[in-house]
């Protein structure tokens, strides 16, 4: 039956017994409950699911999520994330803190780009192993990068490969332990009075906090609302994440926002939900077919990102012939398909 919660003797022990419960919407990867307790409190209980993957990729979403959530629960100001009450990992199950979530609101981003940096800020270089080390673009993924521009017949300047290796190597998570969501999109997030918790800590892992602090100037890559953010609001809220990581490192952000950027433009995985990823080259798909995710197409979020990395590396050391290839990139594809449409722009908080 959907509403029966897998409690086991340990969790019954632990928390109590469940009372009345609901199931929530989730991704096929797992099963998620609201539970109302014999005592009267409410909780959350999330179940890891082995749907299309192996036994032990599931084990291993679960250790990550639980690894994530608990390093999370460091936060000595407002908590970034749900509490961990209990665990089954024999059942892979997770009983968690419930949030009331406040909804809606038009002025989400820059709360959200506070409790990012301070996520990030929780974990250092004594973290290591404690989580897998972030998994960054491939030199795989330079050269279908690479191939779509010559299939597309865009000329490439010829210090772009070397660039990008170069890219690749500045990408390299191991000098870095910022602790990262893996998927902090709209929608992993609850808007409470202390701040944003974030939850689905599933690709939880150990990094630099820029490739995350990148979401706002690239589109939110990983995410279904894929938006726009420009102006004042990307000023405001990149200004929110770098000031509350000072503050709570004493150090500025380290890293280059070009690098991050171009890191994510290269990933055709990027283009597609979590489901597709790592099954074909989605950069090879684009001259054929344009494929939707959530509201907008792959080459629609494709041109917003050669965009971006064409502005950020005008005047690039490190990227220059990158940015202009981006740039020409770009220009080809509105000029075969002139219906794309720009990214929606973030006017309110996205939502399912």
């Amino acid at each position: 039956m959907p509403n029966r919660v897998p409690f086991d003797e340990s969790l019954l022990s632990a928390v109590g017994t469940p009372e009345e419960a609901r199931l929530l919407d989730s991704s096929p990867r797992s099963r998620v409950w609201w539970v109302r307790l014999a005592d009267g409190r409410p909780v959350i209980v999330k179940q890891i699911t082995d749907a299309g993957d192996t036994g032990a990729d599931a084990d291993a979403r679960f250790a990550r999520e639980l690894a994530g959530l608990r390093l999370a629960g460091r936060a000595s100001g407002p908590a970034v994330a749900p509490a961990v009450l209990a665990t089954d990992p024999s059942s892979r199950v997770l009983v968690l803190e419930y949030v009331d979530d406040l909804g809606e609101s038009d002025d989400w981003m820059p709360a959200y780009a506070e409790s990012l940096a301070r996520l990030h800020a929780l974990t250092g270089p004594a973290d290591a192993g404690a989580l897998p080390a972030w998994s960054g673009p491939t030199a795989t993924d330079a050269e279908s990068f690479l191939t779509l521009a010559r299939t597309l017949d865009v000329p490439v300047p010829s210090t772009v490969p070397d660039e990008l290796a170069g890219l690749l190597d500045r990408l390299d998570p191991t000098p870095h332990h910022a602790l990262l969501h893996g998927d902090p999109c709209p929608g992993n997030d609850l808007r409470t009075a202390g701040g944003v918790r974030f939850v689905d800590f599933e690709r939880a892992s150990l990094g630099n906090g820029l490739v995350e602090f990148a979401y706002f100037r690239i589109g939110f890559p990983t995410c279904w609302c894929a938006m726009s953010v420009t102006a004042a609001p990307l000023t405001e809220v990149e200004d929110v994440y770098r000031t509350t990581w000072r503050g709570l490192t004493g150090k500025d952000v380290p890293g280059d926002l070009a690098d991050a950027c171009a890191g994510w433009l290269i990933q055709g995985d990027a283009l597609v939900e979590r489901a597709h990823r790592g099954t074909v080259d989605q950069l090879a798909r684009v001259p054929a077919e344009d494929f939707e995710w959530g509201y907008v197409s792959a080459r629609e979020r494709l041109v917003h990102r050669l965009g971006v990395v064409a502005d950020l590396t005008r005047d690039h050391d490190h990227l220059h012939a990158v940015g202009s290839l981006s740039s020409a990139l770009a220009g080809r594809l509105l000029e075969r398909w002139p219906e794309l449409r720009p990214l929606p722009t973030p006017d309110a908080r996205p939502w399912y």
